[in-house]
């Protein structure tokens, strides 16, 4: 996950994740832009990532593409979602609120495997 937001050139904040007793991990990356986080549920072959970030400083296709690789993801599954304050005319937005801005977009994209 670490190696997933270096990938696309997120700067890490903090790093957080928890080992279940017998199995399974969740954690989360920390990223200036957002966050990254995985749930895992090895008894099921199964592990959920989510790579959330807002503006266009990185690219969560590369770190998703990373993560599928890496995870070797049989049979990966890519839901992309844009939130926040959305152009309906499709113009891109700034990534910082300004006095004369209307506001941001969010990327939200869920990776299964």
């Amino acid at each position: 996950m670490v190696s997933a937001a270096k990938e696309a050139k997120a700067k890490i904040i903090n790093i957080s994740f928890h080992e279940f007793n017998p199995f399974g991990i969740s954690g989360v990356v920390i990223i200036a832009e957002s966050h990254l986080t995985i749930h895992t549920w090895p008894e099921y072959g199964y592990a959920a990532f989510d790579i959330f970030c807002t503006g266009d400083v990185i690219n969560p296709q590369v770190a998703a593409a990373y993560i599928i690789e890496r995870f070797e993801c049989k049979n990966p599954s890519i839901v992309e979602m844009k939130r926040g304050i959305l152009s309906h005319e499709n113009e891109k937005l700034p990534h910082k609120v300004s006095s004369s801005s209307a506001g941001n977009t969010e990327l939200y994209q869920i990776v299964n495997g």
